[in-house]
């Protein structure tokens, strides 16, 4: 494909093509990113569970997935749900090509990448309702809600080094650096 094809297809601008990457990441969905990567170190590793600052991080993280949802159907062509909903027959077309080493290279999310980041995000949401519920004297002292909030963010912190490690991996495959560019905003086109 040519740059100017590409530039067609992605909707770069010429000075996008020339320096071969393109703008895939807005600024709301990088500050969505390092938000909540931030917010789980800061509480899964640092934080004392339950004190103040815990709490607070865990209503940035509320406030930071609501955002990202409404980003979701209104925000640029990548961050937008409709780019990347992972549909059974995409799914199991990324799973093959992938055995088969010769899966579809995308843009923005993948379609496994897709799963992750809606589950993450799933997982995310129920453990600050969870410990918004903890607050509340209808389950004030109750173990069980305890229980499973901390076995929600047991399960975050499993996907998040998943999701890291695959970040690596898919980095070292396709020869570009996807960490960086969750920084930047730019992938090669």
């Amino acid at each position: 494909m040519t740059a100017v094809q590409l530039q067609k297809k992605e909707g770069s601008r010429p000075s996008e093509a020339a320096s071969g990457t393109v703008k895939v990441w807005d600024p709301i969905v990088r500050l969505f990113h390092w938000t909540i990567v931030s917010a789980c170190i800061l509480n899964l590793f640092i934080l004392e569970e339950g004190k103040y600052w815990h709490r607070q991080t865990g209503y940035v993280v509320a406030v930071a997935i609501v955002l990202r949802v409404i980003w979701g159907f209104i925000g640029t062509r990548h961050a937008r749900f409709g780019d990347f909903f992972p549909t059974p027959g995409k799914v199991r077309a990324q799973i093959l090509g992938m055995i088969e080493g010769r899966e579809r290279r995308y843009i923005g999310h993948n379609p496994v990448a897709s799963i992750m980041m809606l589950g993450l995000m799933a997982l995310l949401a129920a453990t600050a309702l969870t410990g918004w519920m903890t607050t509340l004297d209808a389950f004030w002292g109750d173990k069980w809600l305890e229980e499973v909030h901390g076995a929600i963010a047991n399960g975050i912190m499993m996907l998040a080094f998943i999701h890291a490690g695959a970040a690596v991996i898919e980095s070292w495959r396709h020869k570009e650096n996807l960490v960086w560019s969750m920084v930047t905003g730019r992938k090669k086109a």
